[in-house]
């Protein structure tokens, strides 16, 4: 009997467990939402790097990516309130991106990511 009570213990401890898992994922879930994906954090990297950056400058950095991929992930980007988007009334067009408040708090997880990366051992 006294077996069985211990079992509804773990029982519960493990479904607290789960539901704290749980949590963490939702949260992990929504900052890759936001952030994740192939272009993204490359994206917020250059425009940190370069504040403000010109869309062409950011297409020269990344000559891999596509015009239209390039103006979705920014525009995801943007109504993510990470990064706004200025645009000068000029001919030929000029449009600048820059970190939003919200977007600054994400400069020392790129930072941290990129030292990370530069720790990691080449194979």
């Amino acid at each position: 009997m006294e077996k069985d009570t211990i079992d509804e213990k773990q029982a519960v401890s493990d479904a607290e467990e789960m539901r704290i898992l749980e949590e963490n994922n939702i949260a992990l879930t929504k900052a890759m939402r936001i952030i994740g994906g192939k272009w993204k954090l490359l994206l917020l990297n250059s425009i940190r790097r370069d504040c403000p950056a010109r869309f062409g400058e950011l297409r020269k950095k990344m000559q891999d990516i596509t015009h239209a991929t390039l103006t979705a992930q920014l525009k995801e980007l943007e109504s993510d309130g990470i990064i706004e988007r200025k645009a000068y009334p000029e001919v030929p067009p000029r449009v600048e991106y820059k970190l939003t408040p919200l977007g600054i708090t994400l400069v020392p997880v790129i930072e941290a990511l990129c030292a990370w990366g530069e720790g990691y051992p080449d194979k």
